[in-house]
């Protein structure tokens, strides 16, 4: 539970004027000791304005290939249909300034419908063996 700027400011008043222990204020209060003392270390140092939550970080990725990166992937593919990903790959590790997986070529080029699958071959299985075995553990 996520309690607000407020809650946690009554909880600290609350907690430093109880004739009972910290601990056990805290036992009663239902609250987390450690989670208490983060609040109240953050009290002290910033007042009231060191209780408010703080802002979560963005989900940005640190390896995230850019949209420029991703639009030249697709452009060489375009102009270099008979390439796989995986000569992609190396094509523009050889002639620009940086490294792009194999596999990430593959999963940009599958996005934006560049890849086809493969055609299927139907195999049915025969009905028995063609060297049937005669004794035990004979392989053929």
């Amino acid at each position: 539970m996520h309690y607000s700027q407020k809650e946690k400011y009554e909880l600290i008043k609350l907690v430093e004027q109880s004739d009972l222990g910290v601990i056990r204020t805290l036992r009663e209060l239902k609250v987390n000791k450690t989670t208490f003392y983060k609040w109240y270390n953050s009290y002290l140092e910033n007042g009231y304005d060191g209780l408010a939550r703080k802002r979560t970080r963005t989900n940005n990725t640190w390896n995230k290939i850019n949209q420029a990166d991703r639009n030249k992937v697709v452009e060489i593919a375009l102009k270099k249909p008979e390439l796989s990903s995986r000569e992609i790959a190396w094509h523009i590790t050889d002639n620009y300034s940086y490294y792009i997986s194999e596999s990430s070529v593959y999963r940009i080029l599958k996005a934006n419908d560049l890849i086809t699958t493969p055609p299927f071959r139907i195999m049915s299985a025969s009905d028995s063996f063609h060297d049937k075995t005669t004794t035990v553990n004979q392989m053929w």
